[in-house]
């Protein structure tokens, strides 16, 4: 990787961001993070992450949801990859998540977090994004 990407971690469990910190610092990543899904847009803003991995449930259930459908309307943040987890593992709770109508073009992983699964999906998710840009350029 010439350049270091920028990953920024949205979830409010601090223990979820010390070990994804550490698996992602592993591989030479820059990690930011965020507490909170407006402290999460607000982080965004000022320092254009290259990904995003953000937690669905933190202050109210729907809060990384929101903060992945106003990204969607946002001009300059629309085109960050995400990836969005969650520790809704059970089918019932899955079956009331919103579709792809609510949350746009995102991977998803279950917590726990295999840290091999992890870094696979960042890195495609990284490589997808230049591609992009230099098919754009």
């Amino acid at each position: 990787m010439a350049e270091q990407a920028t990953i920024l971690v949205v979830d409010d469990d601090r223990d979820f961001v010390n070990i994804t910190t550490m698996i992602l610092e592993s591989q030479q990543y820059r990690v930011i993070n965020a507490a909170n899904g407006e402290q999460g847009l607000q982080v965004m803003r000022r320092n254009r992450p290259d990904l995003v991995i953000l937690d669905i449930m933190m202050s109210y259930i729907m809060d990384g949801l929101d903060v992945r459908r106003k990204m969607a309307e946002d001009d300059a943040l629309q085109h960050i990859p995400v990836i969005m987890v969650t520790s809704l593992t059970s089918a019932r709770s899955q079956g009331e998540m919103p579709g792809h109508d609510y949350i746009p073009d995102s991977l998803w992983l279950n917590k726990p977090i295999d840290p091999d699964v992890l870094l696979e999906r960042v890195c495609r998710l990284l490589d997808l994004g230049t591609a992009a840009a230099q098919a754009s350029s």
